[in-house]
């Protein structure tokens, strides 16, 4: 049996479906897995031996058996913990195949086999009985199902199934409770990437579409690294709030909740956002506790525990609300059995625990279905539209036709206040077009701009009004390219219109370039290492599993990842490793680029960087990748409008800042599938050869 795979296709700007082995999508799942980073996540691992050792002496101590029930146990570890710690049985259950064949393995290699079975069922399937999966309930309930917003993966069911069906009544739980922590704030940055906001071009100002103001908002949370949005960033209107406990050693419901808290507001300001984590404490006292509190909540910020299977959460308020320093405000958590949201009000209105449930957020614009919160963070950066602005100003002319190839671009608003004689735009689907529509209804544009619902190919001479386009404008953004070069649909777009563009044509941006530079990471590295030993448990058959599916289709592919949320250095300075001309059409050859870049500091280089900088004229450059040269040392700023590519190295190559050792990067441009293929090694240097 074959697998269709979505995939973003640079020469259509499509998503095209992709045959693929019946295995691929095993393989993706393992390879792109946070297996490895949870392994890494010694702060976890250590809490969750602490609370298991402490569950197993509670049963002993009251002179039962301790039999053990592990919901989600994937590699087995949290088992063979309670094992060590002296349980008499554990059941194991893992609902995904091959992780449960993996546990097996990894079990029986630790020589637990005898006391530790492993179900190889979603837990709400398992039975009880003589004849059933589990022979007695089990009383210590061990479980990982949390995600960054503790219950987005079906935490709350699995418990109230689990105490229902599977556990002793009274039984010990780790972790034994959990607690939602939430911060109101006002911040510029963060209600960025909300909706589109009004900016100024040309001393005219564009404003966004009245129903986007009043909208929602995406109903999905938005989780990030939150340590990497500094204090100074935010403007808190309220201490750090406890909003929701939940105690798993009791039974539990998964039943929808509305949960209020009140407080004086700490500030004047704008209620725009709420900022939320949560924490575990693995025991009844709270001794052991597991937190997810972003670093400059510690008085150590160098102590925080980084992982990346949890983060903390954004979320965005329906509307803001102006609060007066000392007014009492009352802030709402919803949740259901899957997600929690926010809601804020004066708290001289009526309402409290008992009221309705505040319904959840859900975009009635379009707009939130369309933009992603980074793409509206893009839209909103002032210096980025400046660039912009000013490249436009010295190409429109006053007799221009203007055509723009982005979706859900602003460039054609700018063109048309420019002066620009006509403006076209393309969007590439009907909601896309009904969104930009209504902008520019908003802005009184409405038949001055005309926005088409059609693919570069499809356009005809009639399409434009019979006239030639004389300015081809592009950010280039589009909603189907996750890697930075797949933008380069532009480029394939320029070449299909060839014949709706003047002879003189201008072409903005009028090159990109593909920029790498190797890289130090402080943590991320650790999505990708091996880890061969856990808590004292031999856990390489993890190891081998998932570099497997690495070599099965990607290990030599990079990866998209938002480097501002990831601390780095850059061992070398940038270079630019491959150029595209979009005044020419794309070439029938391949593009080939080869060379090396000496390794100039001092480091453990774990991969490459990689990122797309446009010149939209011979003077005005906008990147994707580094918004300025990195520091003395290395250290980096990203754009945190785009994701940059990582090509990661199988093992870290150390540095020791002589040039002596270099990366030898090796590069094919297809022109006919519009990947890039790649290859980069570390090892002593060579004598440089240029692309």
């Amino acid at each position: 049996m074959k697998t269709f795979c979505g995939r973003a296709n640079p020469t259509t700007g499509a998503l095209d479906w992709v045959e693929e082995s019946e295995e691929y999508d095993y393989h993706q799942e393992i390879a792109r897995s946070s297996y490895a980073d949870m392994l890494h996540d010694k702060d976890r691992n250590e809490k969750y031996f602490l609370g298991i050792r402490a569950a197993v002496r509670r049963v002993k101590s009251r002179g039962q058996q301790a039999v053990v029930l592990d919901i989600g146990t994937g590699t087995g570890l949290l088992s063979m913990m309670a094992v060590s710690a002296g349980a008499d049985y554990c059941y194991a259950v893992e609902v995904f195949k091959p992780m449960a064949d993996a546990a097996v393995r990894i079990v029986e290699k630790n020589g637990f086999s005898d006391k530790i079975k492993i179900i190889n069922k979603h837990s709400t399937e398992v039975t009880v009985g003589p004849e059933g999966d589990m022979q007695s309930r089990a009383n210590i309930l061990v479980t990982e199902l949390f995600d960054t917003e503790l219950i987005g993966e079906g935490a709350l069911p699995s418990y109230e199934h689990a105490h229902k069906n599977l556990v002793q009544t009274g039984c010990e739980a780790v972790p034994h409770r959990a607690t939602v922590y939430a911060q109101l704030v006002e911040s510029e940055r963060l209600w960025s990437w909300a909706r589109l906001l009004p900016l100024w071009v040309g001393g005219r100002k564009v404003v966004p579409n009245p129903e986007e103001t009043s909208c929602a908002g995406a109903p999905t949370v938005c989780d990030i690294q939150l340590s990497q949005v500094p204090p100074t960033h935010f403007h808190p209107l309220s201490q750090v709030l406890p909003m929701y406990r939940v105690d798993f050693s009791r039974p539990v419901s998964s039943s929808p909740e509305r949960l209020t808290a009140s407080f004086p507001a700490l500030a004047s300001g704008s209620a725009q956002v709420v900022l939320s984590w949560w924490d575990m404490d693995m025991d009844p006292e709270g001794t052991i506790i597991c937190s997810m509190a972003p670093s400059w909540t510690l008085p150590d910020p160098e102590k925080f525990p980084w992982r990346d299977h949890w983060m903390q959460c954004v979320y965005f308020l329906p509307v803001e609300m102006h609060v007066t320093e000392g007014e009492m405000v009352r802030l709402t958590l919803c949740h259901d059995d899957y997600s929690l949201w926010y809601n804020i009000q004066p708290d001289s209105q009526e309402g409290g625990d008992s009221e309705p449930l505040i319904s959840r957020p859900l975009c009635t614009c379009q707009a939130h279905m369309v933009w992603t919160r980074p793409r509206f963070g893009e839209l909103n950066d002032p210096k980025r539209t400046d660039r912009y602005v000013e490249a436009l100003k010295t190409i429109v002319r006053p007799d221009s036709v203007c055509l723009s190839v982005s979706d859900g671009s602003l460039l054609p608003i700018f063109a048309h206040i420019l002066g620009a004689h006509k403006v076209y735009t393309l969007e590439n689907s009907r909601m896309s077009k009904k969104v930009m529509e209504r902008v520019l209804a908003a802005n009184d544009l409405t038949g001055i701009i005309q926005v088409l619902e059609s693919h570069p190919q499809q356009l005809t001479s009639n399409s434009l009004g019979d006239e030639q386009v004389s300015v081809l404008i592009g950010e280039p953004y589009f909603t189907t390219s996750l890697l930075p070069w797949q933008s380069l649909y532009f480029w394939y777009s320029r070449t299909v219109l060839a014949g709706q563009l003047r002879d003189d044509v201008t072409i903005l941006p009028q090159s990109a370039s593909l920029c790498m530079a190797p890289m130090e990471f402080k943590n991320l590295w650790r999505i990708r290492a091996p880890c061969g030993s856990c808590e004292g448990f031999d856990v390489s058959v993890m190891d081998e599993m998932i570099q497997s599916s690495l070599d099965f289709s990607e290990s030599r592919e990079a990866e998209p990842h938002p480097l501002w949320e990831y601390p780095c250095r850059a061992l070398s300075e940038p270079r630019e490793v491959m150029t595209f001309d979009f005044r020419q059409r794309v070439p029938e050859e391949a593009l080939k680029s080869e060379g090396s870049v000496p390794l100039s500091r001092k480091g453990r280089c774990h991969g490459v960087a990689l990122w797309m900088d446009y010149h939209l004229t011979d003077d005005i450059s906008v990147s994707t990748g580094l918004t300025q040269p990195p520091n003395q040392q290395g250290d980096c700023e990203w754009s945190p409008h785009r994701k940059q590519a990582v090509y990661f190295f199988s093992s870290p190559w150390e540095s020791a800042g002589d040039n002596a050792s270099s990366i030898t990067y090796s590069l094919t441009f297809q022109p006919a599938t519009g990947n890039i293929i790649m290859e980069f090694i570390p090892g002593p240097s060579r004598h440089a050869t240029s692309a």
